[in-house]
């Protein structure tokens, strides 16, 4: 049996849902009227008002982002509308580490929802000044109260305040100190109105990251442009193409001049899939021997190399990607669970895992489901 007992999943991709006091806690007085907070509004149903957050006089209508955990897929739509339409496992840490025993799963790293997976929500902000302290806020909560519940089962993830290159590298040096073990992202941040990889604006930020041994999580759909191909279309056309979005990161990081300034910094595809790799590779290798000549790219390493020393790729079910895992890299793969959304398994992960793995040398697995994403993140067992 490819999965051995020994072996412990461990997840580079899970959520969680924020408790409607994480801000009103831990803002500063003066801000909490404006701070995120959660009120009742008439949605679809008059009789049962649905939870939505409000900051700013804003109101943002998805507390749960396709937190559909223990539903049937008959069930599935996009949106809890209240807390008690969830899991509690989605919001309460003590919880999440009783569903991830029922799933088999032994460590989870995960990503906010409300504002957004790399914390985009907050550039929408009218006060720069709230706008850190929600940052600084949702970082706290995750590593004072969220992982401390149980050390070993939660990888501490931090967001950055993206408007302000300087208060990023102080948030980072700041979470750090406090034991964060990664970063989330934008894997493209044009469209935010950001600059881009190929400039230098975020030189200190990956410094920084370099400095801290901190790999930049740049999880699908953090650049707010889905994959969309016409209005019309079904959101089905959308989900389906998710992982471009990934692919189209790996070529913008690759032919950009990230990884030859920062030799130490990782990123994570977090969510993109991985069956795509080999071809992406094979076609950025060729443009590179064909194409380099006449352009503004690195001329003396091939791009495949970079990723290899460079890029993780993440997925949950992905029979092409666990075939060809050498064209990849076995020892840039890592698994996500994705709970409590509806692409996760879950409370069946560790037997889809064990079915997936059918085959697959032992080595080859514990790499995969363990070993990869515990060096990544620097996230030994427990006792190690």
């Amino acid at each position: 049996m490819p999965l051995q007992d020994y072996m412990q999943l461990i997840s580079t991709d899970d959520h969680l849902i924020e408790p409607a006091n994480l801000w009103v806690d831990r803002l500063p007085r003066k801000f909490v009227e404006a701070g995120p907070r959660i009120i009742e509004k008439v949605m679809n149903d008059p009789s049962r008002p649905a939870h939505v957050w409000t900051m700013e006089g804003r109101i943002y209508p998805y507390i749960g982002l396709n937190a559909v955990a223990g539903k049937r897929p008959e069930e599935y739509g996009a949106e809890p509308v209240r807390f008690d339409d969830m899991l509690p496992g989605c919001y309460d840490p003590k919880a999440r580490v009783i569903d991830m025993d029922i799933d088999g799963v032994q460590a989870a790293l995960s990503f906010p929802s409300f504002p957004k997976f790399a914390g985009t929500v907050f550039l929408q902000g009218d006060d720069r000044e709230l706008a850190l302290q929600c940052v600084k806020a949702w970082n706290d909560y995750v590593l004072d109260e969220w992982c401390v519940t149980a050390p070993d089962r939660f990888i501490p993830l931090a967001i950055l305040p993206l408007w302000d290159v300087a208060e990023c590298v102080k948030e980072i040096h700041r979470t750090a100190t406090k034991g964060v073990k990664a970063i989330s992202f934008p894997e493209n941040p044009v469209p935010l109105g950001l600059p881009s990889f190929h400039t230098d604006h975020w030189d200190p930020v990956f410094s920084a990251c370099e400095d801290a041994d901190l790999p930049l999580c740049v999880h699908f759909g953090t650049s707010g442009k889905p994959p969309i191909t016409a209005e019309d279309a079904p959101m089905a056309v959308m989900i389906a193409l998710f992982g471009c979005n990934s692919m189209y990161a790996t070529a913008d990081l690759l032919f950009s001049p990230v990884f030859h300034r920062h030799p130490r910094l990782k990123f994570a595809l977090s969510e993109g899939g991985i069956g795509w790799v080999p071809y992406m590779l094979e076609r950025v290798d060729s443009t590179w021997e064909k194409h380099r000549f006449y352009q503004n790219v690195n001329q003396t390493v091939r791009p495949s190399e970079l990723f290899r020393k460079h890029m993780f790729g993440c997925f949950i079910e992905d029979a092409h990607g666990i075939e060809n895992r050498h064209q990849i890299g076995i020892d840039n793969i890592t698994w996500e669970c994705d709970y409590p959304h509806s692409d996760s398994n879950w409370p069946n992960s560790r037997k889809v895992v064990q079915q997936a793995m059918i085959g697959v040398p032992d080595e080859d697995v514990e790499k995969m489901v363990e070993t990869n994403a515990r060096k990544l993140f620097n996230f030994p067992r427990a006792g190690a």
